[in-house]
């Protein structure tokens, strides 16, 4: 934090919820398709009227319906406590010991620490980003919307359409079953795009654990010369040492982090050199406590790291990141938000709002609740 004397806050209640938000495009990749975002909206009530917000992305409505049971299961062991993140973060590490912070309990855990970063940065009356001692900034964003396993003609027009939506990058998924294909949608693409041209735009490509290692040899040295920013997650994510052997084999960046279930697994991958770039999921790394822990071991390594998905917070916390690379930017939370992000220039400025800006729409709520 910043230093300050931030107002003591104590915990009333906690309130979850579960919509179901339409996705405006869904998105087709190697693991499924998904054409509609159940998340677990979650507000942390204070004793002295200020609310800390934050939301779960579940991929499933019965993941979303666990988190709701979990987050309800200890809201008799947070109120009338302290709203303090550490504080908050010690107690519920100490009652989960014997269960594991692993899974949907870890997720819910830390949507609570991030509803407790905003609570408090709210109290201060601050955006996040300033109450961890950094300056808003813009920081770039590629358009993470779509893309997926689509025939090349159709991935060519829609990374044209996600581009004029004022983004310089855009992130297409890979792990289609003929490698031709792959190929061929990238190739596409990139021609689409205006490859080769100053004004050309940054293409990302995500196989989503597609892979085994023998194929992800094969196809990321097919995809060596395509020119794309980043080839992230060709293997399973845990396999740190195949991802390390690609690293060193490929001159494309590799990108892994989405699934580092922490900083201590994070420091695993560094350590044997799994990926050139990192990308924590704010979830999965422990919120924003999880995350500053995250951005020091990037820092240390000199990895550049970019967000994935929660992008309302994660423009603030990518602000104070010192090797901050890349948001990525979906609008999945929109219809529910009074006031999404915009996009200027290809970037996202940290709302200059109290908190991390997150505000939900009760309207649009009580239309897309279920359970």
């Amino acid at each position: 934090m910043t230093g300050m004397a931030e107002p003591a806050l104590t915990v009333r209640g906690l309130d979850a919820r579960l919509v179901r938000v339409p996705m405006r495009r869904p998105l087709h990749t190697s693991g499924g398709q998904v054409t509609e975002a159940p998340l677990m909206l979650l507000d942390m009530h204070t004793e002295q009227g200020v609310t800390g917000r934050a939301y779960l992305f579940c991929y499933l409505d019965g993941v979303g319906h666990a988190a709701v049971a979990v987050a309800a299961s200890v809201q008799d062991l947070l109120v009338g406590s302290s709203a303090d993140p550490a504080t908050v973060g010690r107690t519920l590490a100490a009652r989960m010991r014997l269960v594991g912070v692993r899974g949907v309990v870890a997720g819910v855990l830390a949507t609570i620490d991030v509803a407790c970063w905003d609570a408090v940065a709210v109290a201060a009356g601050m955006p996040l980003v300033r109450l961890l001692g950094a300056e808003p900034r813009p920081v770039p964003a590629y358009n993470s919307n779509g893309l997926g396993l689509v025939a090349p003609a159709t991935a060519a027009q829609e990374a044209v359409e996600l581009a004029a939506e004022g983004f310089g990058a855009v992130k297409m998924r890979l792990g289609r079953p003929d490698p031709d294909e792959d190929l061929a949608a990238v190739r596409a693409v990139r021609r689409a795009l205006g490859e080769g041209t100053p004004g050309g735009v940054a293409v990302m490509a995500d196989f989503n654990q597609a892979l085994t290692r023998v194929e992800a040899d094969r196809r990321c040295r097919a995809l060596d010369d395509e020119g794309l920013a980043w080839i992230e997650e060709p293997i399973r994510h845990d396999d740190h040492r195949g991802a390390a052997e690609l690293a060193a084999a490929l001159r494309t960046p590799v990108q892994l982090g989405e699934n580092f279930t922490g900083p201590r697994a994070m420091a695993a991958a560094i350590e044997v050199g799994a990926s050139d770039l990192v990308m924590p999921d704010l979830d999965r790394i422990g919120g924003v406590t999880g995350w500053l822990d995250a951005a020091a071991l990037a820092d240390v390594a000199g990895l550049p790291m970019s967000s994935h998905l929660y992008p309302e917070a994660s423009a603030h916390l990518l602000a104070a990141t010192p090797t901050c690379h890349w948001l990525e930017y979906v609008d999945w939370a929109d219809p529910i938000l009074l006031e999404p992000l915009t996009v200027t220039d290809g970037a996202v400025s940290p709302p200059d709002r109290p908190g991390t800006g997150v505000r939900w729409d009760e309207d649009a709520v009580a239309r897309l609740r279920i359970g």
